[in-house]
């Protein structure tokens, strides 16, 4: 039996000559694995950490980035772990199996941008990862933005992205990162 590809036949069963590679099953997976791409999923409200759970369950590989904050109440504060990105989540599928994600109950949609589902680069998500892992945040002075304003990022882990501000907080800076189409809450260093 052969498999034919183009203008060459190959036998079905090719001999690779890797350390790495044993066999042909061995290389298809890893070739497979390759084409996987991170997907935005747009969620119902407040169905975030849900929805990543299904997903992870479903043995899909899904990320919910989220942040810690103290929210106070009349009578008390508290820590509550709330998403990064309100009703959206990463989740790393191949391309032929995105309708997979409409099994998991409060997914919505795909996030499209120019007519095509959204994809995110693994270095963006790398990049959310560590920025959350380290929790660094520079120190920034607001007296001189305000809502609208373009710039670019000169240090930490999104150094050289371009945003747009959208909102100036007493504790926390939103910014709209354009490359990566997503709204981002930076905490704003104490001292300002």
């Amino acid at each position: 039996m052969f498999i034919k590809t183009g203008l060459f036949k190959f036998p079905h069963t090719l001999k690779v000559f890797s350390p790495y590679v044993r066999n042909f099953q061995e290389k298809i997976k890893i070739t497979r694995i390759q084409f996987m791409e991170w997907y935005v999923i747009y969620t119902k409200s407040r169905w975030e950490k849900k929805v990543a759970e299904e997903l992870s369950q479903l043995g899909m590989e899904a990320y919910c980035p989220t942040i810690t904050e103290v929210k106070q109440w009349s009578d008390r504060k508290k820590k509550v772990v709330s998403p990064l990105f309100k009703s959206y989540v990463f989740v790393r599928i191949m391309e032929k199996s995105r309708d997979k994600v409409f099994a998991v109950p409060g997914v919505v949609r795909y996030l499209y941008w120019l007519g095509k589902p959204a994809v995110v680069k693994d270095s963006e998500i790398k990049t959310i990862k560590d920025w959350l892992d380290n929790d660094k945040v520079e120190d920034i002075s607001t007296d001189h933005l305000s809502p609208g304003d373009r710039i670019t990022i000169a240090n930490g882990n999104f150094k050289g992205q371009e945003a747009i501000i959208n909102e100036i907080g007493k504790k926390r800076l939103r910014l709209i990162l354009k490359n990566m189409g997503v709204v981002v809450n930076v905490k704003i260093s104490e001292a300002v």
